[in-house]
């Protein structure tokens, strides 16, 4: 085991002291790789030392900027910061230096989708999906992401997709709930769904102040 494996074995440990050190030594000894840059930014990442890991990791990137784990740990930094913009410029770099996975690709949409910016995140969460098609997250954020569009039909496939993925999700059925209101004005079916999500989860506000909006209408609107 080389010492930049060491180093990622200590923070999986929760070790960071002899992670740092680890680190600290590949780059004494390995002053222009940027790996071992990257691998000591992912440290201070994680314990919010924002500062010093951006510092890292553009250090990193200055040594090779053709390495696409610097731009996605770059990313997941400015994401961490609510800096959406900076997250998908940076996450969006990644892809473009040849990283070709789910993660990458879902950090981007959701990155566009904290920026109600919906439409561009749809084909990152498409993408995303088909990379990992068994990661419900990615589907449920894909389907909120066509509902914000008004594209409720598959909106709706996707959510039941999320739900045979993660079975009874309380924040799927609500949204199935919201969304069948939204598409169909479907009161019955939308409260239906609330109360499947508060049987989920008891204490889902969204759903139980949904519900309670339902119940408070006139007789002749139910």
């Amino acid at each position: 085991m080389d010492k930049n494996q060491a180093g990622i074995k200590f923070m999986q440990e929760g070790k960071l002291e002899e992670a740092v050190k680890m680190f600290t030594e590949v780059i004494e000894e390995h002053p222009t790789d940027p790996v071992g840059y990257i691998n000591f930014g992912n440290v201070l990442l994680s314990m919010d030392d924002f500062d010093r890991a951006e510092l890292f990791y553009k250090r990193a990137i200055e040594l090779d900027e053709h390495v696409p784990a610097a731009f996605y740990s770059l990313g997941n930094l400015y994401f961490e910061l609510e800096r959406y913009q900076d997250a998908a410029q940076a996450f969006k770099d990644a892809t473009e230096q040849g990283m070709e996975n789910g993660d990458v690709f879902f950090m981007l949409g959701l990155s566009f989708a904290k920026l109600d910016q919906n439409a561009l995140a749809l084909p990152y969460f498409l993408r995303s999906i088909e990379l990992n098609p068994e990661d419900a997250e990615a589907v449920f954020q894909y389907a909120i992401a066509l509902a914000k569009e008004g594209v409720y039909e598959e909106a709706v496939t996707q959510l039941e997709r999320t739900l045979t993925l993660k079975p009874d999700d309380p924040d799927a059925l609500y949204n199935l709930g919201a969304v069948y209101l939204a598409w169909q004005g479907d009161i019955k079916l939308g409260a239906e769904y609330f109360e499947r999500a508060i049987e989920a989860d008891p204490s889902h506000t969204l759903a139980q102040n949904a519900l309670s909006s339902i119940r408070n209408l006139p007789n002749d609107v139910e």
